[in-house]
């Protein structure tokens, strides 16, 4: 018998997994904090005799490494990834026994990166599960511009052979699991259904469905925006990865956060946008714990800028702490809890902005104010209210001088997004209002929608 266990990476929309049997197992393309694969080893009374990557990773820092060394477990990494540290290359074909009549079998899968592998785990010859990692993902498959832009076309005619080849050589019950695809921007778009086998993929994916030049325009015309904090990624994966340290920061008064907020530093407020709007420390950043601080925060802060996290309680710093180091940002330079009226000086007041709807923009009229629209490019060609600003998000820091003047009444598709900006607004001086509502709201409220 054997088991598959599947560790969710919510915030970075992804999945790792450990697989093995009664004594032994894998783990596949672990998380920065490696603590979450040994506590599900632990639970299945097994030790980690592998670690395999299916590729060097862009949108998080792994943890493959600081895992084998802890368990002395092998670590596999594909041949033709050039990393810095030891390690056993794998190729295709190259097969490695769990235990017993349990195997593991690399499979050449280019497409998301030159030197991507996906490993087929076999019970007894029999294929059960694919760990496909950025190749074929749940309806779709990862994106191949990550890597070179030069290589982009080429990627993309790989995945689909590569698709075509894992459809080819496995049988149709065979589980597909791959890493991205739950949220992660590496995916080309977002999996829909929680679980698939490689006989649902050959009727849903279009990797498997049209063919290749058909595949390789759509897929090359729909590709989105790139993380920034992707450019990082691959380098300290390849490299090698240090271990983590996530043990609480420094603790800061309120001197501190104001010295930190003088000297040019961010300061990133972790409580929910209601609360940050009904009063926060001026100049500080609205960063929601529960919503995608790992990929937002990382895409927007200059790189290697100091943080400094405000957070409710030690449980929710240590949270945030955990999403933070899975993309490099390993040590806030300090950090405070508890409420906000104990993050200002004594004589300071808090200070505030409204939130509001789309149907209160409609009742106020769009007429003498900014309505600027924080989401993608991908997202604003589906609809966008008429005569409004667009500036994605991630670019909104460095393009703050093209915001127009006036009360700027700020959205995105939801709510968290345009709290962020609300708050980078707020703390340049703007007087702003956070619309925290669905963008399917905005029609219905008789505001005029355009496409295009």
């Amino acid at each position: 018998m054997f088991f598959i266990d599947t560790i969710e990476l919510e915030g970075l929309g992804n999945r790792s997994y450990l697989a093995g049997g009664r004594e032994a197992a894998v783990a596949v393309d672990p998380p920065r904090d490696v603590d979450q694969v040994l506590a599900a080893a632990a639970r299945r009374g097994v030790r980690v005799t592998h670690v395999v990557e299916t590729h060097v990773h862009n949108d998080y820092v792994s943890g493959g490494l600081e895992l084998a060394r802890l368990t002395g477990a092998a670590y596999l990494v594909p041949a033709g990834a050039r990393v810095s540290f030891a390690r056993v290359p794998v190729s295709d074909g190259d097969t490695v026994t769990v235990e017993g009549d349990l195997e593991l079998s690399a499979v050449a899968t280019p497409g998301h990166t030159p030197h991507h592998t996906s490993y087929v785990l076999r019970e007894q010859g029999r294929p059960v599960a694919a760990f496909t990692g950025g190749s074929l993902l749940i309806g779709t498959v990862g994106r191949p511009d990550l890597v070179e832009p030069r290589l982009t076309e080429r990627l993309a005619r790989a995945q689909h052979a590569s698709a075509h080849r894992l459809a080819a050589e496995l049988p149709d019950e065979t589980s597909v699991l791959p890493t991205h695809g739950f949220g992660s921007f590496c995916s080309s778009a977002q999996a829909e259904g929680d679980a698939t086998t490689i006989g649902k993929e050959k009727s849903v994916n279009a990797a498997l469905t049209t063919d290749v030049d058909s595949f390789v325009a759509r897929l090359l015309a729909e590709l989105d925006d790139i993380p920034a904090y992707y450019t990082h990624m691959g380098p300290a994966n390849a490299a090698g990865p240090a271990p983590v340290d996530l043990t609480p920061p420094a603790v800061a008064d309120a001197r501190e956060i104001a010295s930190r907020l003088a000297a040019g530093e961010w300061v990133v407020d972790l409580r929910n946008r209601v609360a940050f709007a009904e009063g926060h420390v001026a100049g500080s950043f609205n960063f929601e714990a529960d919503g995608k601080i790992a990929t937002y925060l990382a895409w927007l802060i200059p790189w290697g800028k100091p943080v400094t996290l405000l957070a409710e309680s030690p449980a929710q710093l240590a949270s945030v702490q955990r999403e933070l180091v899975r993309v490099g940002i390993d040590r806030p330079a300090a950090a405070a809890t508890g409420a906000p009226q104990e993050w200002v000086a004594e004589g300071e007041a808090l200070v505030s902005f409204p939130r509001s709807t789309f149907a209160g923009l409609a009742e106020r009229g769009t007429d003498g104010v900014v309505v600027l629209d924080v989401r993608r490019d991908s997202e604003r060609t589906t609809g966008h209210i008429a005569g409004s600003v667009h500036i994605p998000i991630h670019q909104l820091h460095q393009r703050l001088d093209e915001v127009p003047a006036g009360t700027v009444w700020v959205h995105c598709a939801g709510g968290m997004r345009a709290a962020i900006a609300a708050s980078v607004l707020h703390s340049a001086g703007r007087d702003v209002v956070a619309v925290d509502d669905g963008f399917g709201s905005a029609a219905e409220a008789g505001l005029t929608v355009v496409t295009g």
